[in-house]
């Protein structure tokens, strides 16, 4: 066990070590936090953010600063000048834009690297006494495919920092007011990838019940300075944003999920099942209702297991690795979202420290969804296949193109579905024995909150 927890140890230094690195020599990028910090210095300046041609404005004002060209090679003008975000966010921007660009950036992804490599250790604590190296490599492995969020400052690392160090506040009922407060925080920068988790605890009852139903109310409030501060600039912000959303998404634009856009590798990294399905439809409604027809069955049975099961951490786990991957596939999602999967961690090293027969499988399926939603290896799937020349007008065409080309949102489904079918077994639905159901978790801090409980 010693040896195991310093092998986990020197993963989680080496990963950690390496994503600060890299984000260094990016730090001149910052293509999605350009997005954020020029939007709101618009709105500091009392000018609508949603507006691209009032954002172009503050940004070619700023020309002293701007930031180097982005090497991605996409155009600056019409990303600077896109706001996809609710203004409840924008007031957290606020201070870095009051700032000079230079050392706003050089905060913010210091900002970044803490909200990925702090959950990741959290992750890790929690299996050094039980499956230390498996934990530690898993989160390492995550943390090796997250270089690039550094570098685009994305939203999504606050995120997912703030999720995870929800998650483990409310299961260990310890520290429940800075659970609750990363909750609603989580839910104001990306309530489609918070919302989930939100909803498992507001689901599962009890004290986690009260917990969710506390986060909302902390979200409603931190909420109003937003929405106060937008209502007299840009009073038609809904309708704006709306219009933004699908320019974004439009025909050969960034977030386009269809595979005829000349952008094939920022389509790569859309994660949602969407990608898949239009390459059968090219229409929007008729892929967007096909995702929602193929995800709704497994949503409701997730759902309603929460509902039905009585809570245990062991079970939390199970039901948070499961909607960490399945919330991704029938809304627009992009590749840095997929770091949200940290919560899968611990339900793969509780299979594989009991010894049960699908333990390689849970470990192949969490590496491989760890690795296939990461944007490096998307970008030489995309390139490898576009060698390929492979015929798309026929269907053993398409299906070859969708796996080596589409593999993030496959791989995210093949994942859902196994963790929702041990979470199944952990609630009694598949026979699973009383026995099982009163098994420790596997990791120490939530055995004793447990038990502490009557649990």
């Amino acid at each position: 066990m010693i040896k195991a927890r310093q092998d986990g140890l020197l993963f989680m230094l080496l990963a950690s070590l390496l994503l600060i690195l890299v984000g260094c020599f990016g730090i001149n990028t910052m293509g999605d936090f350009r997005v954020f910090f020029y939007s709101t210095r618009c709105l500091l300046q009392h000018h609508d953010p949603y507006q691209p041609s009032a954002v172009e404005q503050v940004y070619l004002a700023a020309a002293a600063e701007r930031p180097q060209p982005d090497p991605m090679g996409t155009a600056e003008t019409p990303k600077i000048a896109l706001l996809i975000c609710f203004p409840n966010a924008l007031p957290f921007i606020a201070p870095f834009a009051l700032l000079p660009w230079g050392l706003a950036n050089v905060l913010w992804m210091m900002l970044v690297d803490a909200s990925l490599i702090l959950p990741a250790w959290m992750i890790w604590r929690t299996g050094s006494q039980t499956a230390p190296a498996l934990c530690g490599g898993l989160a390492a492995l995550l943390l090796l495919n997250s270089i690039t969020l550094p570098i685009l400052g994305n939203f999504a690392a606050l995120e997912v920092g703030l999720c995870v160090a929800a998650v483990c506040c409310f299961l260990a009922e310890r520290y429940s007011a800075a659970g609750v407060l990363c909750l609603a925080i989580a839910l104001i920068l990306k309530p489609q990838d918070a919302g989930f988790i939100w909803l498992y605890f507001l689901l599962a009852g009890g004290i986690r019940r009260r917990r969710a139903l506390q986060s909302l109310a902390l979200f409603a409030l931190l909420s109003l300075p937003g929405l106060l501060w937008i209502a007299p600039v840009a009073p038609h912000w809904p309708q704006e944003l709306h219009a933004n959303l699908l320019a974004g998404s439009a025909h050969g634009m960034l977030n386009d999920p269809t595979p005829f856009t000349a952008n094939q590798a920022a389509t790569a990294m859309i994660l949602s099942l969407q990608t898949v399905f239009s390459f059968f439809w090219n229409d929007a409604r008729l892929y967007n209702l096909a995702a929602w027809l193929l995800c709704a069955p497994f949503l409701l049975a997730w759902a309603a297991m929460t509902l039905r099961a009585r809570f245990t951490p062991r079970r939390a786990w199970f039901a948070l690795a499961a909607i960490s991957a399945l919330s991704m596939l029938p809304t627009y999602h992009r590749s840095h979202d997929a770091k949200l999967l940290l919560l899968a961690i611990p339900a793969c090293a509780t299979l594989w420290i009991e010894g049960r027969r699908s333990r390689w499988l849970a470990l192949t399926l969490t590496a491989a969804s760890m690795i296939l939603t990461g944007e490096l290896p998307l970008t030489l799937m995309v390139r490898f296949t576009q060698y390929l020349h492979l015929d798309t007008a026929r269907l053993g065409g398409k299906m070859l193109t969708i796996a080596l080309s589409r593999p993030a949102p496959l791989i995210l489904l093949a994942t859902a579905l196994f963790y929702l079918w041990a979470y199944l077994r952990q609630s009694g639905g598949l026979g699973e024995s009383p026995a099982a159901e009163l098994k420790g978790t596997g990791f120490s801090p939530y055995i004793k909150s447990s038990q502490n409980n009557g649990l």
